[in-house]
């Protein structure tokens, strides 16, 4: 059999942390990436869902705590990555998990 695509192609805007750990953590050093089809250095950038900034780079370093998603155009809104600045984090690999997974806790100050 064929799975049908979807009307956009199947194609939509993630949003890559990194290091890749959830929640982030301002203390890293963390790097957001936006990746989707459309035009380079159109990505428009949210935060705690108002715009933040103009249109412009696909990757920013972060230095505010928050919720951020990324716009592309051709793609539509990415899910929300928060980046959190506690002294202390239990994280999760940001990446998509199945009941069943083995999955590595990270207890980190």
């Amino acid at each position: 059999g064929w799975c049908p695509l979807s009307p956009a192609g199947a194609q939509t805007t993630q949003l890559l942390v990194q290091p890749p750990w959830t929640p982030a953590v301002l203390w890293d050093r963390v790097t957001l990436t936006c990746q989707g089809s459309g035009t380079a250095g159109a990505t428009t950038w949210y935060r705690n869902g108002q715009r933040w900034g103009l249109q412009g780079p696909d990757q920013f370093r972060v230095t505010e705590s928050g919720t951020y998603t990324c716009d592309r155009p051709g793609t539509g809104l990415s899910p929300s990555v928060s980046v959190v600045n506690e002294r202390l984090v239990l994280q999760v690999p940001a990446r998509a998990l199945l009941e069943g997974d083995m999955v590595t806790l990270c207890c980190r100050r």
